[in-house]
């Protein structure tokens, strides 16, 4: 398995980082991406990064919540640039960037122009994008629809739309869906939509420490647990734990190029 979306960097896992990495290779989990949010927490990404190479994976990009309310979003964009020009150690990705209209909707403007100014990053340095879409699928469909055509790739992290929608997704590019804890929630409803959608389009996740799946809901969640995620969506489509770990295992290398 590969975790494409853990932010195992953070403050959270501070007393704790080296066992869980340890927890999350003697879970089975091959690999860990880790998406970027800004320059307050990049240096701990990258220094984790250059620490273990061999097993996280870093990328560059400046979440949307990053762009509210701050004057120097603009700043923190030229940041994102020059670490993709003159990479310390290689870049896998360009995330997250996105949409999250959740908290507030007085800076869709801004969110929108730092969207769209790294996708166009992502296209120049020919890399895929790791898009967050919080209260905000309307507004992430008209802007990705403009980019039908020109190479885009990518994922749509903690996907939490419908599978309807996701197919439209999918038509932009190569774009696929980011599975994590939701899908194991009760009455989220997400669970039927993720069986809908073919295991080819999936990828999992944990986004920890956040969203932690069942049985560990109420708790940190950490890399170790992406497992729950394969096992639901293993249930979810009647195929064995094994071959949903194959086939997303295989999107995501091809996706990284890993």
């Amino acid at each position: 398995m590969i975790d494409t979306h853990s932010h195992i960097y953070a403050e959270e896992f501070d007393g704790d980082r080296n066992e869980a990495l340890a927890r999350a290779r003697e879970a089975g989990v091959e690999l860990l991406l880790l998406p970027d949010i800004d320059s307050e927490s990049r240096p701990r990404m990258l220094e984790l990064a250059a620490e273990h190479p061999d097993y996280c994976m870093p990328m560059a990009g400046l979440h949307p919540t990053s762009v509210n309310d701050n004057p120097l979003w603009r700043d923190e964009l030229d940041a994102v640039e020059r670490l993709l020009r003159e990479p310390p150690m290689r870049m896998y990705g360009v995330g997250e960037i996105g949409l999250d209209l959740y908290w507030s909707g007085d800076f869709y403007r801004q969110q929108r122009e730092a969207l769209h100014a790294q996708i166009e990053l992502a296209l120049k340095y020919d890399l895929p994008v790791v898009i967050h879409t919080r209260s905000a699928y309307k507004e992430m469909e008209d802007a990705l629809a403009t980019y039908r055509g020109r190479g885009l790739r990518g994922v749509l992290h903690a996907y939490a739309d419908s599978a309807e929608r996701a197919l439209k997704f999918a038509k932009m590019g190569d774009i696929y869906f980011g599975v994590g804890g939701v899908v194991t929630f009760k009455n989220a409803g997400l669970d039927k939509e993720i069986a809908q959608l073919p295991v080819e389009l999936l990828l999992l996740e944990t986004d920890c420490p956040y969203l932690t799946p069942v049985p560990h809901r109420g708790k940190r969640n950490e890399s170790a647990y992406v497992g729950h995620v394969c096992r639901k969506v293993s249930e979810l489509h009647n195929l064995s734990f094994e071959s949903v770990d194959s086939i997303t295992t295989t999107t995501t290398k091809r996706l990284f190029s890993l």
